[in-house]
């Protein structure tokens, strides 16, 4: 019992803080309202979900027998993220959310994961302090898995509510074009760290 809370705590305290995922899901709650932000939700749940079992299955043994494949996914992530900042940003200010583009979709959320470095991280990071070698380990990946899957969607989906929630005060085209060039701002500035971690290694 004391294993599977500590494994809940992690969970919640990895989904619901302030990520790339949860400012991609918050922009689409207000742009869009919680209906048509769904698919863009599940997508993020399930295919972090898959993201945790693939990594607990030997991603992490595949990225040390090459370890150029991780350098290269952390430069397609950065380049992608920055991709979105920039969807974000050009999203029309209009309330009327049918003159807009469209939300996000489950694929696109899903396939996010796989260019989002805190997903990396928290995958990653979770795989190595909550399971153990031997018979266990494939059990323990996946009650991981499991346990993500549903904390992440009341975590991620708080994001959304409160997007939801902004919509009505955003009621403005300047208001909710300042608010998009605000979470666009912050998405970039969320991939900073990986972008200088690059540059360090291209300089090496």
């Amino acid at each position: 019992m004391d294993y599977l809370f500590a494994v809940v705590l992690f969970a919640i305290s990895a989904s619901v803080t302030p990520g790339p995922n949860n400012i991609m899901v918050m922009t689409s709650g207000v742009n869009f309202g919680v209906k048509k932000s769904l698919p863009l939700l599940a997508g993020i749940c399930v295919g972090f979900t898959l993201m945790l079992l693939l990594v607990g299955l030997g991603f992490s043994q595949l990225f040390e027998l090459f370890p150029n494949l991780h350098f290269i996914i952390k430069c397609v992530g950065v380049l992608y993220l920055l991709y979105l900042a920039y969807l974000i940003a050009r999203s029309a200010g209009d309330v009327n959310s049918d003159k807009q583009a469209e939300p996000f979709s489950f694929m696109k959320g899903a396939l996010f994961q796989w260019v989002n470095a805190k997903a990396w991280v928290v995958a990653t990071g979770a795989i190595a302090a909550f399971t153990t070698t031997g018979t266990s380990f494939y059990t323990q990946n996946i009650l991981i898995a499991l346990t993500f899957f549903v904390v992440s969607f009341p975590c991620v989906g708080v994001w959304l509510a409160f997007g939801s929630l902004l919509k009505n005060t955003l009621n403005s085209a300047t208001s909710r074009k300042w608010f998009n060039l605000i979470m666009a701002g912050l998405l970039a500035v969320s991939v900073l760290p990986v972008a200088r971690e690059i540059g360090y290694q291209l300089l090496a």
